[in-house]
């Protein structure tokens, strides 16, 4: 009886090579997060520039817990039974967020199906917590679906985030493969509720994956499906597989695409495009001023 073997990921091409951290700055972030017993979605999900965030003093944390109750093809983070909240860890985070000087965060959590809200007020209570400790700071919140629940969604919004990203992943007929429980036509509802939901102005965010198999004429459709609900922000960036037991990559995007593909975006009137192969949700956020 013969096994099947396993076959190898495709080589990295040169524009996704990245260099391990040297700096002090690298040490002493991750330190930090040991200390106040943070997770970040840097680290569960894989992300490849977590090396480079950290080595500039700044990181994504990623609250509830690192157990998702859902299974994305696409994503590192563990699949599990949840453990319950810790009730302190909103202010852990704002604790971080202080001694770390940031005058921009993000604040992302893994799906919590199994919480009547899905976890919406732990992201209000950190939100809360973390505008106390740093007043003026600008926040972002990436969030799961909350299975469009309406109330979930306003009561995230009423602790007053800047910027609210829900990430569509992928083009429509991806969708069933790569995101688990989550729906193409769902994902565009929430972002559209955030508009309608509050009377204080928010900015809108969103994400796609490229390499999953995806046609270029798809993925203009994608943009501009989230153009039609009014997203704002946009990013663009290469799907990497984590582990074997994730989706394949299909292809490498060369970076001169992803600029032919920022260009269709702003044209279809996104705000602010980030759109390059090492792109991720997080990366650079702080380079978007909602206040202007």
């Amino acid at each position: 009886m013969t096994t099947l073997e396993v076959p190898p990921r495709p080589r990295l091409p040169e524009w996704l090579r990245i260099k391990l951290p040297t700096s002090d700055s690298f040490k002493h972030t991750r330190g930090l997060l040991d200390e106040l017993n943070l997770h970040t979605v840097c680290e569960s999900a894989k992300c490849p520039n977590h090396f480079e965030c950290w080595s500039k003093g700044t990181a994504t944390f990623m609250i509830a817990g690192d157990r998702c109750t859902r299974a994305c093809g696409f994503c590192a983070v563990s699949t599990a039974r949840p453990l319950a909240l810790e009730q302190d860890e909103p202010q852990r985070v704002a604790e971080a967020t202080r001694r770390m000087r940031l005058r921009h965060v993000v604040i992302t959590a893994v799906a919590r199906d199994d919480l009547k809200d899905g976890g919406a007020d732990h992201f209000r209570k950190t939100i809360l917590e973390v505008r106390k400790a740093n007043p003026g700071i600008i926040i972002e919140v990436l969030t799961p679906d909350f299975l469009d629940n309406d109330s979930c969604i306003e009561m995230v919004l009423s602790a007053e985030p800047e910027i609210f990203n829900h990430n569509l992943e992928t083009v429509r007929r991806l969708t069933p493969e790569v995101r688990s429980r989550a729906t193409y036509d769902r994902s565009l509802s929430v972002l559209k509720k955030v508009k309608a939901l509050t009377r204080r102005p928010v900015h809108t965010k969103s994400g796609l994956m490229l390499g999953l198999g995806e046609t270029r004429e798809e993925l203009l459709q994608a943009m501009s499906d989230l153009r039609s609900v009014d997203c704002d922000n946009l990013t663009l960036g290469q799907y990497l597989q984590p582990t074997l037991k994730h989706l394949p990559v299909q292809r490498f995007i060369p970076p001169a695409e992803f600029q032919e593909l920022k260009a269709a975006a702003e044209s279809m009137g996104f705000k602010h495009v980030a759109s390059g192969p090492m792109v991720r949700s997080s990366y650079h956020a702080d380079e978007f001023n909602p206040s202007k």
